[in-house]
């Protein structure tokens, strides 16, 4: 690969890791193509960017950051990495539903980076993949935000309801 390659491949990575919400480091190591390619499209359903990656490029893209030298650890074998832009947990999401199948045995996961911080795969499945998404997140803030008026409005028509109980009750009692 030429030096003009390397260095805009390392400005793409370098690029990637800059917009990134979160990021989840893969080995892939014995999976087929047939899966590598079935984990790609569930990749890109969740708007996730998917990319195997040279462990020097990426060694050079994350130099001077904060992380490099907890993340350099995990830069060993083969590597994909996993972008997630908009939802953080989406990459972890998708990577723990795809393990329990059995196109994702062979699948480990080496490292996850959330906001400067390095998670070891434990926390990537136990805590990344079990943040709410970002869907979720909007639904219980809708709900939060209903309750009141809800409420508001129930106390509104309860003395109407109260009444109308009363004149029913009035006309069966006679």
């Amino acid at each position: 690969m030429e030096r003009a390659e390397k260095e805009k491949q390392i400005g793409e990575i370098k690029t990637r890791f800059g917009k990134m919400t979160a990021a989840v480091l893969l080995d892939f190591k014995g999976m087929t193509v047939e899966h590598a390619t079935k984990l790609r499209a569930e990749f890109r359903k969740a708007g996730v960017e998917y990319a195997v990656v040279k462990n020097t490029l990426v060694k050079h893209a994350i130099k001077g950051s904060p992380y490099a030298d907890a993340l350099g650890k995990s830069l060993v074998g083969m590597t994909g990495i996993a972008w997630s832009y908009e939802d953080p947990s989406a990459a972890a999401k998708v990577v723990k539903a795809f393990k329990k199948e059995e196109a994702g045995e062979k699948l480990t996961i080496k490292a996850g980076l959330i906001e400067g911080t390095v998670l070891d795969a434990k926390a990537v499945e136990d805590q990344l993949a079990t943040m709410p998404g970002k869907d979720e997140l909007r639904a219980k803030l809708l709900a939060t935000l209903q309750a009141p008026l809800q409420n508001f409005v129930m106390l509104l028509n309860a003395p109407a309801q109260n009444f109308a109980y009363l004149l029913s009750a009035k006309e069966k009692n006679g």
